[in-house]
């Protein structure tokens, strides 16, 4: 299932998704401009699990050095379609949530489920040495917000299904439900030893993010919403 757009128009303007998207992107052009020197800067800026939990040292890294890191690498990703998906799903859902929260609401709310994404990522591979980056765990928050606040909206959605392409308007809780249970089964395969050794996906990330946006979604404030005046048709009296 790949979401097209939904049907749950926003009451405000998501400045704080489209700045999230465009930080993203550029941070992305600027890993494109380093060329070889790319890895060094994901391992300098990526979140690494052995790292965090003392398996490994960086010489030079403190406490503050590995906090940070739970941010920066959000803000990294792997490659265009790694970047692309990401911002295509929280340009979906985003706007909506940042309606509910409020700009600097959203803004809080997307670090913590990233943080707190980076946290079961780390607990579930603590002695990884691979470098995690992207904003999938923090965009996992946001569907996981979504589909507790808004499980009835329609959301148009693309299924490839026998080389036949469909295109279906489907209720949100369908749609991140499904997306939900694949990352829960291949994260089932994925907590092997082998499966860890290989770095890949994380996709206990997008499931502890996706967990927490929905947890978190119910205790924050909703944006308080200036009062409106009941509509009240006009009649033009000028004959036509």
């Amino acid at each position: 299932m790949i979401p097209l757009r939904d049907s749950n128009p926003s009451g405000t303007r998501p400045v704080v998704t489209v700045a999230l998207i465009a930080v993203s992107a550029l941070v992305f052009l600027f890993e494109l401009s380093l060329g070889k020197g790319i890895d060094l800067f994901v391992i300098e800026y990526g979140l690494i699990p052995g790292v965090v939990t003392g398996a490994y040292r960086i010489p030079g890294f403190g406490p503050l050095d590995i906090g940070l890191r739970f941010v920066t690498s959000m803000f990294l990703h792997g490659g265009w379609m790694h970047l692309i998906g990401n911002m295509w799903y929280l340009w979906i859902f985003g706007d909506n949530i940042e309606d509910r929260l409020g700009h600097a609401g959203f803004a809080l709310f997307y670090v913590a489920c990233g943080i707190g994404a980076g946290a079961m990522h780390v607990a579930t591979n603590a002695a990884s040495p691979v470098p995690t980056v992207g904003a999938s765990g923090a965009i996992a928050g946001v569907l996981g917000a979504y589909i507790m606040c808004f499980p009835k909206a329609r959301v148009t959605t693309f299924i490839p299904f026998f080389f036949v392409p469909y295109v279906v308007r489907l209720p949100a809780v369908v749609v991140l439900g499904m997306w939900f249970l694949t990352q829960l089964m291949n994260g089932s395969v994925a907590i092997s030893a082998a499966a860890r050794a290989t770095g890949g996906v994380a996709w206990w990330a997008h499931i502890g993010g996706f967990v927490i946006g929905a947890a978190l979604i119910r205790v924050l404030p909703a944006r308080k919403r200036r009062r409106q005046q009941a509509y009240r048709p006009r009649f033009d009296r000028r004959r036509i």
